[in-house]
């Protein structure tokens, strides 16, 4: 379902990002992980990404503040997909005003992830 798709998955739960990183997978993505917003962007630097699932609560460099860097200074309109454990309505504004296309909360449903992964990167080729 994914296939051809590379997906950088910032998030620093090790067990989180395990499952993420196996749902992905089992998917046939490419898939590349950060513990944090700064590795997050060293990553995006050097590789060429189609989306980022950015959990919001990270220490050294949160998602909010990684998805403010990304879209100003680095000038990049990337896909970015919030996620956190519970998203609130304000949480919801906040990550959109912030700069993030879309939003999931944790658990997610694999098959809504990846369909909104699908949605997000066919949008952004289309408008490229």
């Amino acid at each position: 379902m994914l296939e051809g798709i590379n997906i950088l998955v910032a998030e620093d739960n090790p067990l989180n990002q395990k499952i993420a990183n196996y749902i992905l997978r089992k998917q046939h993505a490419t898939v590349a992980s950060a513990l944090n917003g700064r590795e997050a962007i060293n990553l995006l630097r050097e590789n060429n990404f189609d989306i980022i699932l950015m959990d919001l609560q990270m220490p050294e460099m949160d998602g909010y503040m990684a998805t403010s860097f990304i879209r100003k200074d680095m000038q990049n309109n990337i896909p970015i997909v919030a996620v956190t454990a519970s998203i609130s309505e304000t949480e919801m504004d906040r990550s959109i005003a912030g700069g993030m296309t879309a939003y999931i909360s944790k658990p997610f449903d694999p098959d809504s992830l990846c369909e909104m992964i699908l949605d997000l990167v066919r949008e952004r080729k289309f408008n490229i």
